[in-house]
């Protein structure tokens, strides 16, 4: 055998070996790493134009309230309603006694006969003056007290015409009797006989941030959702906007008004009012791409460029289905992560879900 011939031949198969050895080891040390970085799923997401509407929640209130009350204490003979029942506006609610009605009449005819009496004596004293018997003092303290008996008829009028009133009792509105505090024979005291409320329309009164205050006009429609009905969708309208803005929550009041015909909706349920300010071009991303910062309410995003993520601090609008509004922080085009953020950090490498 030829040793110098073999031994070349050995040399040459292990450093083949070697060779190949190494290149091996290198191609598992690539794939391990590779095997190692986060796995992500993308998206590329785009602009849209989104309505920008605000939903508020607030209690149906009525539109007016009426407190029946006597405009002096007074026994009550009787109250013709019950809670609950409805009223239309003139119906007689509850009568009083009338004693004082009969007292005050009497005081207005006396005021009236000493007027009469005033009247003819001052009709004397200025006819006199005329022929040289009588002085223009006279007259004048005859003038006087003829003005004071004019004034006290009207007085007697007025307070004849308020008993009159106060004995019999009527609704000034349509409504709902929403209170009933006495029962007849009682005596009248500090509460109202009956509270009356107009119950169509209502009115739902929300407050709205200071930053929308330019947004609201008075006559823009409002959708109203009641809980006690689901879904369904009563419409409104903008009936009154405050003129002033609360210093301490920074909004303003925005009173809502809807129509109850049907009489279905009730003061005292709860309702949540949907305003639409128009619409606006914004990004739209997948839900799945939202992550909320542990510890913080700050949400964020995670976009894709040349095998890295980034973290992007994005301002959510409204959901929209199983998307989100991005008001900034996403910029159209990028792609953004909508899987694996949980092993994610800022500048990341990451490989591409296949």
């Amino acid at each position: 055998m030829n040793f110098k011939r073999f031994i070349p031949a050995v040399c040459l198969l292990l450093i083949a070996g070697g060779v190949l050895s190494s290149c091996s080891d290198k191609k598992e040390k690539s794939d391990k790493e590779e095997n190692t970085k986060p796995v992500v799923r993308i998206e590329k997401v785009g602009e849209e134009d989104v309505d920008q509407t605000a939903t508020y929640t607030a209690t149906v209130e009525p539109e007016k309230v009426n407190n029946i009350s006597a405009m002096m204490s007074n026994r009550i003979k009787s109250i013709n309603v019950d809670e609950g029942m409805r009223v239309s506006a003139g119906q007689v609610l509850a009568t009083l006694d009338d004693v004082n009605t009969t007292n005050y009449e009497i005081q207005l005819d006396n005021a009236r006969a000493q007027l009469r009496n005033v009247q003819i004596n001052y009709n004397r004293a200025v006819e006199l003056l005329k022929i040289g018997g009588g002085t223009q003092q006279n007259v004048d303290q005859m003038e006087i007290q003829l003005t004071n008996a004019k004034n006290a008829v009207a007085s007697a009028e007025r307070t004849l015409r308020n008993a009159r009133e106060n004995t019999v009792l009527t609704s000034p509105i349509a409504g709902v009797v929403t209170a009933r505090n006495y029962d007849p024979g009682d005596m009248t005291g500090a509460l109202p006989i009956l509270t009356v409320a107009q119950v169509n329309p209502l009115k739902i009164v929300i407050n709205v941030s200071e930053s929308e205050f330019s947004h609201v006009k008075k006559g823009m429609p409002a959708k109203v959702t009641i809980d006690t009905y689901g879904d369904e969708v009563f419409q409104g309208h903008v009936s009154l906007i405050s003129p002033t803005i609360d210093t301490q929550s920074r909004t303003f009041g925005v009173e809502i008004s809807i129509n109850n015909s049907d009489n279905r909706v009730l003061p005292g349920m709860f309702g949540r009012v949907t305003l639409n300010f128009g619409n606006e071009r914004h990004v739209v991303v997948p839900d799945r791409a939202v992550v909320k910062q542990a510890g913080s309410a700050d949400q964020y995003v995670y976009t894709y460029s040349n095998g890295k993520v980034k973290y992007n601090k994005v301002e959510l609008g409204q959901r929209l289905g199983d998307k989100y509004e991005i008001i900034s922080g996403v910029a159209p085009g990028s792609d953004v992560v909508v899987t694996g953020q949980n092993r994610l950090s800022n500048g990341a490498e990451v490989t591409l879900a296949k």
